[in-house]
Order: structure tokens, then sequence, then C-alpha cells
């Protein structure tokens, strides 16, 4: 089996996830990696597997051995990123979201057919074992026509306020990962999005012009409805569930536990929190998702998340915006 030999932009939190992951993939190297902090990052360097270290992405782009380039670098540099790959025929991986210009993102998107190259985003909830299971049993039928997609999405700390101008806003930064995942489950595309917004956990990042507290109603082309709610803070752990409500029953996965250990006593019954974040609680989805874009490019098969799916998902954000800046239902625009 022919070697995926990797380079990947950038090394931060995301970029050593999936480095640390591919080392113990069979056929597979990270022969490189850039990072303008490079010179910060000898002693992790040192035991990460990688076999170079620099920090310009262009030293990545001109290996001619490097077959394929993972991009987990800010959002503000994708684009011209994606183009150079493509232009090199080199294979893409892309951390969400592509861009934040629906433009933009275009343009690369026709760089990347026109090149021919496989391109996978990185929604990795996807690929995680109950939402698929979800799925397939909204797929199947089993219970019956959707009616009701609910998901909660609730992250254990806000980001840095340095962080948030940079974000894109919660709709493009957080939520997209929910965006995806609906359209994922219910099989159809999101025809409507109506946005209840506020800054609750903390008023500062609504002075820097987001929020941090949502409730987002959706209308499918199926006929279904669903509905999303997130929050930058619950203070019990990484809050990710998901239920399907149809005409036959119902689907529901939970939250991933510590433990499934519960302790009852005269003064109750008390178990484990959620896992702390998306690190601990999506790392075998990571691995899968990694795993089948491989296996797209060994076996010249189609990816399992598209580059269409990732300009859908920024479209619906877009959506959002617009329907919490204007109080009213948007109407989100399909790919041609």
């Amino acid at each position: 089996m022919a070697d995926i030999v990797v380079g990947v932009v950038g090394a931060g939190r995301i970029g050593k996830l999936h480095i640390n992951n591919m080392r113990n993939m069979a056929n597979v190297r990270v022969k490189m990696v850039s990072d303008v902090f490079a010179d910060h990052l000898g002693e992790w360097f040192e035991t990460s597997g990688v076999e170079e270290i620099t920090k310009n992405y262009e030293d990545i782009i001109n290996d001619p051995e490097i077959n394929v380039v993972m991009i987990c670098s800010p959002t503000n540099t994708h684009i011209e990123i994606i183009k150079a790959a493509a232009a090199a025929g080199k294979n893409i991986f892309c951390e969400k979201p592509i861009s934040f210009s629906d433009e933009e993102t275009l343009e690369a998107y026709e760089a990347v057919k026109k090149a021919g190259v496989k391109f996978q985003i990185g929604f990795n909830r996807r690929f995680d074992r109950n939402f698929s299971k979800v799925r397939r049993l909204v797929e199947t039928k089993e219970i019956g026509d959707l009616h009701i997609l609910k998901v909660t999405s609730r992250d254990p700390e806000p980001p840095s306020l340095e962080y948030i101008p940079t974000s894109g806003g919660l709709f493009m930064d957080m939520a997209i990962h929910d965006f995806d995942i609906v359209r994922y489950i219910s099989g159809s595309e999101v025809e409507e999005v109506y946005v209840q917004g506020a800054s609750l956990v903390n008023p500062e990042i609504g002075k820097l012009g987001d929020i941090d507290t949502a409730i987002v109603s959706l209308k499918f082309a199926n006929g279904a409805m669903g509905v999303i709610d997130n929050s930058r803070q619950a203070v019990y752990g990484y809050d990710q569930r998901i239920e399907a409500f149809g005409s036959n029953g119902a689907a529901t996965a939970q939250n991933e536990l510590e433990s499934t250990v519960e302790v009852s006593s005269k003064d109750g019954v008390k178990g484990d929190n959620p896992l702390h974040f998306f690190l601990e609680r999506y790392n075998d989805a990571y691995i899968k998702e990694t795993s089948e874009f491989f296996d797209a490019i060994r076996n010249d098969k189609e990816v399992s998340c598209s580059f269409r799916d990732g300009i859908m998902a920024q479209r619906i954000a877009a959506a959002a915006n617009e329907s919490l800046e204007t109080g009213v239902p948007v109407k989100v625009k399909l790919v041609d």
C-alpha cells in the first residue's frame, strides 16, 4: 500500500491532535509541519514524530514527496493555502470553516475542482459513533418520518476575549459544526434559519460584537423542523446531545461521560460529568475522519465530507448571523 505523506500547516492544539493520531496509522508519514511560531516548538517537535519543521507553509507545497496537505491554521489563511495546494496537485484536508467569505470559498472550490484533487472538510462529528447511528436510524426510517431534530451544543468555557474578534463569531466558529450535523442526520438541506441570541455568559463578548448564547430554529427541505441551542459555557462539561423525533419514535444520543458509574445513597444518586472538551469527547471521531480521507485517496473514492458540505454549513452560519442582525427568518442559499 502506497504511503500517505502529509504536511501539516499549523501546530496549534488541533494540528497537534491530528499529528499525534496519524503517528499510529499504517503507511502514513507526517513529513513536515509548518507554523509561524516554529521557533517555540522545539521541545514538542523532538517527540512529535514529525520529520521536519518550518515557518513557511510553501515548503510543504513545494515538497514533491508530500501528497496530502492538512490545513489546521487560522481561518483567514485557508483560502491561500487551499489554492496553492490544489495548484500543486496535492490532496487537501481543511479544518472548518473554509473561510469567512462566500466569494473566496467559491474561488477555492473552483480551484480544487479544476485540479481534480481530493478535498475533505473537518466536520468530525459526522464520524462520532453515536451520531452516526442516529443518522442511520433516520435514514432507514426506523423512527418513521423525521419531524423534529434537536441539538444541544454547549462548550465548557468561553474562548479568550482576544480570540473573539478573529473567530468569525459564534455561528461561524462554534455552531458551524451543528449546522453540518443537522444536514448530515436529517439527510436534508436547511431552507430557513431564525435566531435569537444574547451575551449571557460574559457581557464583554457582546461588547466585542459577538454573542455567547443562542437558540436557532431551522426549517428543512423535507418538511422537518429543527432547533439548536448553543452556549459558550456549560459549567458541568462539554454538553453534546442529539434527539431525532419521528412519526414512529425517537432516537437520542446522550453525552459521553467520564465513566458510567453511579453512586447511590440516602442523599441521592450521583454520576460523573461529561468529558471536558472536544479533544477528549471526539478523539475517536477525529481518527475515523482522517482514516476515511486517506482511504478515499488510496482507493479513489468520494470523500465522506465534501467541499460542498463546507460551503453549505458556512452559508447556514451566514444566514444565522443575518437573522440575528435583522430579527427575521432568513433563507439559506443552496450551492449551484
